[in-house]
């Protein structure tokens, strides 16, 4: 799965980095991004905008808002049978904006304690995970919009810590993703990232705390 992850660049590195063309005004680099906390997406290939959605899908055909505290993922494998997830991978696909996600590997750290990593590209240049948004109208009629980042069976550079990772998106990916309507096609984007482009970083216990952001959250610590 992928509960936390970093978007630590300042707006111009990601926006040059990605090829948008707008960022959010009120753009903040965080360390420690968690469910339920807003999230940068893009849902337009050709506008390339970036905006905020809440972590945590809620169907539009939801009574309960609660639910999408359970939806921070979607398996790759599923999306097209799940009610959940098959309108908004046919019509709402979406791209969130990291450099980086975190894992946790059980009983690796000091006394048997789960060791959180970072994992991001070699270079440490901003990339996206593939996702899925939905509009949600709250009982008062408010509009609440919403995502969920999809993941998939880890890479060699994922796998000694966690079985599944994010899917990341980079360079033309990223507006395929976006563009292609074909299920088959979509499908095939829906893959582990190259291990060779990625490093991985053991990091402070601090990052299970979410309401702990900083940069020293990033530090590698020794092993």
């Amino acid at each position: 799965m992928c509960g936390r992850f970093t978007i630590t660049l300042d707006p111009e590195a990601v926006r040059q980095g990605l090829e948008l063309k707008e960022m959010p005004a009120d753009w903040v680099q965080r360390y420690n991004v968690a469910p339920s906390q807003p999230v940068a997406v893009v849902t337009d290939a050709d506008e390339r905008r970036a905006s905020w959605m809440k972590w945590g899908l809620i169907p539009f055909w939801a009574k309960d808002p609660a639910i999408g505290n359970k939806m921070i993922n979607a398996r790759s494998e599923t999306l097209i049978e799940k009610p959940s997830f098959k309108q908004a991978f046919a019509k709402r696909r979406c791209l969130v904006i990291a450099d980086g996600f975190y894992e946790w590997q059980k009983g690796a750290g000091p006394k048997g304690r789960s060791q959180p990593y970072l994992f991001r590209r070699t270079g440490g240049e901003p990339f996206t995970f593939a996702g899925l948004w939905e509009q949600w109208k709250s009982p008062a009629n408010e509009l609440v919009q919403t995502c969920t980042i999809i993941t998939c069976a880890a890479n060699e550079m994922v796998a000694p810590v966690h079985e599944r990772m994010p899917v990341m998106l980079s360079g033309d990916a990223m507006w395929e993703w976006l563009g292609l309507d074909q299920p088959e096609q979509l499908l095939g984007l829906l893959r582990p990232y190259p291990p060779a482009k990625m490093e991985r970083i053991p990091v402070s216990t601090l990052v299970n705390r979410p309401e702990v952001e900083s940069p020293e959250l990033i530090l590698p610590v020794a092993m």
